[in-house]
């Protein structure tokens, strides 16, 4: 209106070039009162890159397995204001080929016991020993090979099954060893109606044609892990939360068929589970307040016997 040199286009390039200065100049302005920010971030990335680890050890030949001992353990997760005792006085011994469970309400300690033997942290006062050597002696990388572990926050990766169960490529493995470890962990009904079998994609995430799993089934995969790997400890941290009773039952008895020399400890909420245990250790507030088989226990009628009658009034009927 102003200038009648001015074109209607080059008027309308105008404002939107006027409008992309502002928002470029907004964007930088966001940016630069976000810059505190980020540096926090950004050292935390710089704090994790720069760790080195803490727990380690030298030497890289783990004996064979014959007992596991555990002296006066206390624990105190590190980093947290709260300095409470996670463990307190634990004393115990897991004899080669037994099955052991850790039974308690949640935050009694059970899983924190596993995470210390397995060296993802290291006691704050006590011991653990195979034989008369300190676990602490050894390289942590060889030391964990003879764990095989199936936590609750286990994962389902988008690769075949057979990946998924060895954990890794399958070339050169034995395709056989990994069927039993899928059909002794009850996944062979659904392995029937997989046409591609071990070859099998999971998940849709890069594949179309991938399969997704119901929660049972993912769980399965993950419990088959600890069938296939041979290792002196196989550790089942709930492994059947997500099963039927049925299903938990046959899970029980297939763990017991091939683990025969094997130590497995179980921690489970069920006490069906523990049944069949050799012994069984009742956690509460981080310490131990009974052990014995399900028979001894019964017969002492204290917490364990309380927990192990409240859950069998669902099955009674």
């Amino acid at each position: 209106i102003v200038d009648p040199t001015l074109s209607l286009g080059s008027f309308s390039a105008s404002i939107n070039a006027s409008f992309k200065l502002y928002w470029t100049i907004d964007d930088i302005g966001n940016y630069l009162n976000k810059f505190h920010e980020h540096s926090l971030y950004i050292e935390k990335v710089k704090k994790f890159i720069e760790y080195e680890p803490q727990i380690n050890g030298e030497e890289t030949e783990v004996p064979a397995f014959e007992s596991l001992t555990i002296k006066n353990l206390d624990f105190v997760y590190p980093f947290t204001k709260n300095e409470k005792k996670t463990l307190k006085g634990l004393d115990l011994e897991i004899k080669k080929g037994e099955k052991v469970a850790f039974v308690g309400y949640n935050g009694a300690g059970k899983t924190t016991l596993i995470k210390l033997l397995m060296r993802l942290y290291d006691p704050t006062e006590g011991e653990i020993l195979i034989g008369d050597k300190d676990i602490k002696e050894f390289d942590t990388d060889e030391y964990r090979k003879e764990f095989a572990a199936v936590f609750q926050d286990y994962q389902i990766f988008a690769a075949t099954l057979g990946e998924n169960v060895v954990m890794d490529d399958m070339d050169g493995e034995d395709r056989d060893k990994i069927k039993d470890a899928l059909f002794h962990s009850n996944f062979e009904d659904k392995y029937k109606e997989l046409p591609l079998g071990l070859d099998t994609p999971l998940t849709k995430e890069f594949e179309k044609s991938g399969v997704d799993l119901s929660g049972g089934e993912k769980q399965k995969v993950a419990i088959a892990r600890a069938f296939y790997k041979d290792s002196y400890y196989a550790v089942m941290d709930e492994p059947s939360s997500a099963l039927d009773p049925i299903a938990e039952y046959k899970l029980n008895q297939n763990m017991v068929e091939i683990a025969k020399d094997r130590t497995v400890i179980f921690i489970s909420h069920r006490l069906s589970t523990t049944v069949m245990a050799d012994r069984i250790y009742m956690f509460e507030k981080g310490e131990i307040i009974e052990q014995g088989n399900h028979r001894e226990l019964m017969e002492l009628d204290g917490k364990y016997a309380e927990m192990f009658r409240k859950q069998s009034l669902n099955y009674l009927a």
